[in-house]
């Protein structure tokens, strides 16, 4: 988080705080550490405005700086962890982590490693992230482990809140702390931890924990002990109302939004509802029309409706009643009544000026719902009145919009090409901002450094081509390595149109032939997988010597593009691919020339 919002984690207010409308809650530690591996296993709160989070902190401030390790799971994004580390002064050093699940579905382990080098994140066990910064000196004071929930004040970080989606509930399944000991550990990076406890939250460690009671400026609930509890091996942490505290659901489901989209219309709930009660024909009217078919989503929350005999021409309703949510007591809705919004048509190319207002023939920048046709998540708009060079749209280039964590573009499945236009308007030197770019679950540009691509006040476009989408949205995720990532514009071509086939009932595990091949500068590894599994990207010169390795958390069954950048020696390479899936391990190798 931005550094006006890091001082609202933990900080223990002196003064009188008043009563909240909502309450939350934390679970931390007695006991503060010193360096260490700590990892989570649960399953986060899903829904806009609020956020579940791991993390470690130090309490003593301000008698000693700030010190602190995140993990925090804003419940908008389905696609996205946050990582952080703050220090003296409230600096933050973020990096919105892409994840091809959603967090708030299940449950996935999340591990922070803190040396006095270096601070990495993992998931399910995989290293996805290290900081290794000068500002890795400045952690040296010993933290607390800390898990809560929490609605902040700032939607422009956490998203809109909107108490119908309350309750929310945040699960977790274990907590583990091992020791620093470099040399001579038992798990760890290079088995340099030492295990020294797991607590699999059976029943209430009073002498490990304790559970808070506070609150600060910018937290709009108030921490209480009752919403944080055990129940059948699991901490739960609750954020309610005032009035229905604790592990408890009194409020049924309700429509958030409803969309028309060709010959459905695609309906989501505030919250879980049950297969039985969303797939019932009779909980559906829309006046003028017929609905035929209805089929719940993985998401347990969205409702696709198959509809006859609606033009477009026409504005319709939906009335709903009927469907009940999961929790124990089956909270049924008795009956909404909620217009169907139509998403205004996409004309190609389409450009969009992130970060700004209408220029020519490109869109205005706007934040992203799912009512909306294109829209950021996340960052704030930033400008200059110095000029670019290397572009005829100047204006396009002197905008831009600073620490976004995606874009998203509503368009009819099909192949596109998508041309992201970048400037560096700040820093004067290579290694002061780099970053990562994913679109539709895909790594397609890695560690970009615009200064030293092209220098500062320059234009710079990078194309992706030949991006299949066959879920109606093309998504594009940043993610930082060194401070924050930066948009100026998005250009979106059309290749081809027709419906996009998902990925489903996929055979076997394939590592495909690279393209080009030869290769000069990057190339572009296909492969497919039948499962849910960890990805290990490796590639070797013809000694045996590794070259580059990536490792992926957890990806889900489907076919996968992998964009591998290269400035070495000319020759031929081996790309292995290992899949780990159900404990077995599948390996794939191929042959690759470059040419430089």
């Amino acid at each position: 988080m931005r550094c006006k919002y890091i001082i609202l984690i933990v900080l223990i207010s002196t003064i009188t705080v008043y009563a909240k409308n909502y309450k939350g809650a934390e679970l931390r530690t007695k006991q503060a550490y010193l360096y260490g591996r700590f990892e989570v296993r649960y399953k986060a709160s899903w829904g806009s405005g609020q956020t579940s989070t791991f993390f470690t902190y130090n309490d003593d401030y301000p008698n000693t700086p700030w010190n602190e390790i995140d993990i925090e799971i804003l419940g908008r994004y389905d696609d996205d962890v946050q990582f952080n580390t703050i220090t003296n002064y409230q600096t933050n050093h973020l990096r919105h982590q892409f994840v091809s699940f959603n967090p708030g579905l299940d449950f996935h382990t999340y591990g922070i490693e803190w040396t006095p080098s270096y601070v990495a994140w993992f998931i399910d066990g995989v290293e996805v992230y290290r900081q290794t910064g000068e500002h890795i000196s400045l952690l040296k004071y010993p933290q607390k482990i800390m898990m809560n929930i929490w609605n902040p004040a700032y939607s422009d970080w956490v998203g809109e809140f909107d108490d119908r989606t309350l309750p929310f509930f945040a699960y977790y399944d274990f907590v583990s702390y091992s020791s620093y000991t470099p040399g001579q550990g038992n798990c760890g990076t290079d088995n340099n931890f030492t295990l020294q406890w797991t607590d699999e939250f059976n029943n209430f460690n009073s002498s490990r924990w304790q559970k808070a009671t506070h609150t600060w400026n910018g937290n709009n609930s108030d921490f209480i002990q009752e919403n944080c509890l055990f129940k059948d091996g699991k901490m739960i942490l609750c954020l309610t109302d005032n009035y229905n505290t604790g592990y408890t659901d009194k409020n049924p489901p309700v429509v958030m939004w409803a969309i028309a989209e060709d010959d459905s219309v695609i309906v989501h709930f505030s919250e879980n509802v049950t297969e039985t009660s969303a797939e019932n024909l009779l909980n559906y009217v829309i006046p003028g029309a017929q609905v035929h078919n209805a089929r719940l989503l993985r998401d347990k929350r969205t409702v696709v409706l198959r509809v006859n005999g609606m033009l477009k021409s026409n504005t319709y309703n939906l009335v709903c009643l009927g469907v009940e949510d999961e929790m124990e007591n089956h909270n049924k809705l008795q009956g909404q009544n909620i217009p169907i919004t139509s998403i205004p048509t996409i004309y190609f190319p389409f450009k969009i000026n992130v970060g700004s207002n209408k220029y020519n023939d490109y869109k205005n920048d706007q934040a992203w719902d799912y009512q909306k046709n294109y829209g950021y998540e996340g960052g704030s708009s930033r400008g200059m009145t110095q000029s670019v060079s290397g572009t005829e749209d100047d204006p396009i280039f002197r905008t831009w919009r600073q620490g976004l964590a995606a874009y998203r573009i509503r368009v009819p499945n099909g192949v596109y090409n998508i041309k992201m236009l970048f400037s560096e308007n700040i820093f004067e030197n290579s290694g002061l901002r780099c970053f990562d770019v994913y679109i539709e679950n895909v790594l397609v540009i890695e560690n970009l450094d615009i200064f030293k691509e092209v220098g500062k006040h320059v234009a710079h476009i990078e194309g992706i081509n030949n991006v299949s989408v066959d879920d109606g949205i093309i998504d594009v995720h940043f993610s930082a390595v060194v401070n924050e990532p930066v948009l100026s514009g998005l250009i979106i071509e059309q290749v081809s149109t027709g419906i996009v086939e998902k990925e489903s009932g996929i055979k076997e595990f394939l590592l495909k032939a690279n393209y080009p091949n030869p290769f000069n500068n990057k190339t572009i590894i296909p492969f497919v997988l039948n499962d849910y599994g960890l990805v290990f990207i490796k590639i070797f010169d013809l000694t045996g010597r590794l070259v580059y390795s990536k490792n992926m958390p957890v990806q889900s069954p489907g076919r996968y593009k992998f964009i591998w950048k290269y400035d070495g020696p000319s020759g031929i390479y081996i790309c292995r691919l290992d899949f780990l899936t159900n404990n077995s391990l599948y390996s794939s190798s191929r042959k690759m020339l470059y040419v430089k």
